[in-house]
């Protein structure tokens, strides 16, 4: 029976993950707009100000609030697939645990 409950368990592991994936994955979807708007916002700043377009990009990764956007939004990516491989751990061990289940059980009804 602790093989059931550690099912169980896991099933429960995956539903809470999955809810904070949800969670993530908006958070990086904010993060990335939030970054992308910004970056656009200094690009064309830059671009009015007579800058050479081929410089620009570089320039704009150094300004700190386009930085810290940028460092946001890579912290909420790597958050987001952070949790899907959580999700990914959790199956394979649902997977084992049900294979484990059905030899045991598999076997006593042979039996």
């Amino acid at each position: 029976m602790d093989l059931y409950n550690e099912l169980e368990t896991k099933i429960q592991e995956l539903e809470v993950s999955i809810k904070s994936l949800r969670k993530t994955g908006h958070n990086y979807a904010v993060a990335e707009r939030d970054y992308k708007v910004l970056l656009r916002q200094e690009v064309l700043k830059l671009r009015d100000e007579g800058q050479a377009i081929g410089v620009i990009s570089l320039i704009c990764y150094g300004i700190p609030s386009v930085a810290e956007a940028r460092f946001k939004r890579d912290t909420a990516e790597a958050i987001y697939k952070a949790n899907q491989e959580a999700i990914n751990s959790i199956k394979l061990q649902l997977r084992l645990l049900e294979g484990q289940i059905q030899r045991e059980y598999g076997s006593q009804i042979s039996q």
